[in-house]
């Protein structure tokens, strides 16, 4: 069998090595644009949690991890002059040029053929039995199959830039700043003895009164945006102790969330897609590298499992490494969501409520204290000492209306649409302004696309008659948390999250973050 890789990153080295250590017949050959040493961007990052598959199918990364890495097991959050930190997050790191170099000798012991400062195209690899597309998220190979693969690419609206530093941090550091510009966070950890990696990133009003639009990033890749470079360095000085910027490649760019339907196609050769050439998510919950090399594991796996079937090689491929990536993908989509709006939770948020609204933007707080039970039980301490009791059993006050706790009943009609809410005495809930004392029931669009037209009618809502609170019902559990965010942190109105089911844990999570001053559920 005749393998062309398409791409010498973590993904198409590592698949190299695995078919070849599977199948010694196999002929692997691996076509990389760049040279053997280039590389861009500075470290990747590992959680404990999810290497098992990786390393039971070969040592390399092990290798690396612990021979050349860092590891650590505290999240910390800077902001406002306080550092909070979370304990439970086992995780790694490793300078991407080193796991490269270890990745690119693992394949080469293994027999496979590897071809640096060669492009290829599709044209380029006829006479493969199976062509790999492990070439990045821009990937020509992909993009040369046409639409039937069924991709599909969001663009977040928040900008982010990757350097590097020579200020080695402890572990994961989330640091936040406000400047004069607006408010910029870092993701830094250390990936060697020297450097750690730094990555910037902010909204793109702060970023263009911070005059960071200048630098153009059409250019071909290599030149980093050095006057970017400099304002940061200035900005963080005192988190980085006065330490150095590194550069490779380092320019703004907004992250796009790719997805694909099919993987695979046999016309007009068989080829499968790795990595970034499928599917990508953020890079604050997920590795790309680990993903990509995880891909590997799938494909060889399969490839081993169906000798000389490459259909149902390559079928089977989908579905043992489709569902992982889309779990990864839905978790990073709030995740992301957070990253577009840290700067309004900056304002909002004491340090210790921001921390926890930042660590439980993609898991319940039940999960959190199954990892960190002191952090936890800390955020819990600190509702109490503000508000005199448990979350759920804090009473909800206003001038007009009251529930003795955060949790409500709330009453449907027989179109199964809320129309009240049970406390004191029922808060009639209406579409539009109602006379006396009423909340609104205000409708989560579907997709995040439909949320300005919610945020719209929220703005509309404040003034003389203003409704005793929102009553946010529907859609999806992020765009109700993102309205119900807006009404209460901009709009000055509370809201209410009406949950399709009775979930202590969740709704737990909801008030102590302040996602929503109450949780509703049908009853």
């Amino acid at each position: 069998m005749r393998v062309a890789v398409a791409g010498g990153g973590p993904g198409g080295l590592f698949l190299a090595a695995l078919v070849r250590q599977a199948d010694p017949t196999a002929e692997v050959t691996v076509f990389e644009r760049n040279r053997a040493d280039d590389t861009f961007g500075f470290g990747v990052v590992f959680s404990d949690r999810t290497l098992d598959a990786i390393h039971q199918a070969d040592p390399v990364l092990r290798r690396a991890l612990v021979e050349h890495g860092r590891h650590w097991d505290e999240i910390e959050v800077r902001l406002k002059g306080e550092r909070i930190r979370c304990g439970g997050n086992g995780m790694a790191a490793v300078a991407r040029r080193t796991l490269l170099l270890l990745l690119q000798d693992r394949a080469r012991d293994m027999g496979a053929t590897l071809r640096f400062s060669t492009e290829v195209t599709l044209d380029d690899l006829t006479g493969y039995d199976l062509v790999v597309a492990a070439d990045g998220t821009g990937s020509r190979i992909r993009d040369a199959l046409g639409p039937g693969l069924g991709v599909e690419v969001e663009t977040a609206g928040a900008k982010f830039i990757w350097f590097g530093t020579d200020h080695l941090f402890d572990g994961l550091t989330f640091i936040h700043e406000s400047g004069p510009d607006g408010v910029f966070a870092v993701h830094g950890y250390p990936i060697s003895d020297t450097v750690s990696t730094f990555i910037v990133e902010t909204d793109e009003a702060s970023w263009r009164r911070a005059r960071l639009d200048a630098f153009d990033v059409t250019q071909p890749p290599g030149p980093s945006d050095m006057r970017s470079k400099e304002y940061l360095e200035r900005l963080f000085a005192d988190q980085i102790d006065g330490g150095r910027l590194l550069t490779n490649n380092s320019r703004w760019a907004n992250f796009r969330t790719r997805r694909t339907r099919r993987w695979h196609t046999l016309s007009p050769v068989p080829v499968a897609l790795l990595g970034d050439a499928a599917h990508t998510a953020h890079f604050s919950v997920g590795s790309g590298t680990k993903m990509a090399m995880e891909d590997a594991v799938a494909l060889a796996g399969a490839l081993v499992a169906h000798p000389g079937d490459l259909p149902a090689a390559l079928a089977a491929y989908e579905r043992a490494a489709q569902p992982p990536v889309r779990h990864i993908q839905d978790s990073a989509r709030p995740s992301l969501a957070w990253w577009e709006n840290f700067g309004g939770y900056h304002e909002a948020f004491e340090p210790w409520q921001f921390a926890y609204h930042f660590l439980t933007r993609s898991i319940t707080d039940a999960r959190l204290a199954r990892r960190a039970p002191d952090y936890v039980a800390g955020a819990h301490r600190r509702w109490r000492e503000e508000h005199g009791a448990q979350p759920l059993d804090t009473p909800f006050r206003t001038p007009r209306w009251s529930a003795p706790g955060r949790l409500v009943d709330i009453v449907t009609g027989p179109d199964g649409l809320p129309v009240a809410v049970r406390g004191t005495g029922d808060l009639p809930l209406s579409g539009r302004p109602a006379p006396g004392t009423w909340g609104v029931l205000l409708a989560a669009p579907d997709t995040e696309a439909g949320l300005p037209a919610s945020f719209d009618r929220l703005a509309g809502l404040t003034g003389q008659d203003a409704p005793v609170l929102v009553a946010v019902h529907g859609g999806t559990p992020l765009t109700r948390a993102l309205l119900c965010e807006r009404a209460r942190l901009q709009e000055g109105l509370p809201a209410l999250t009406v949950e399709p089911d009775h979930d202590l844990d969740r709704a737990l999570t909801t008030v102590l973050s302040g996602r929503a001053d109450l949780v509703g559920v049908p009853r």
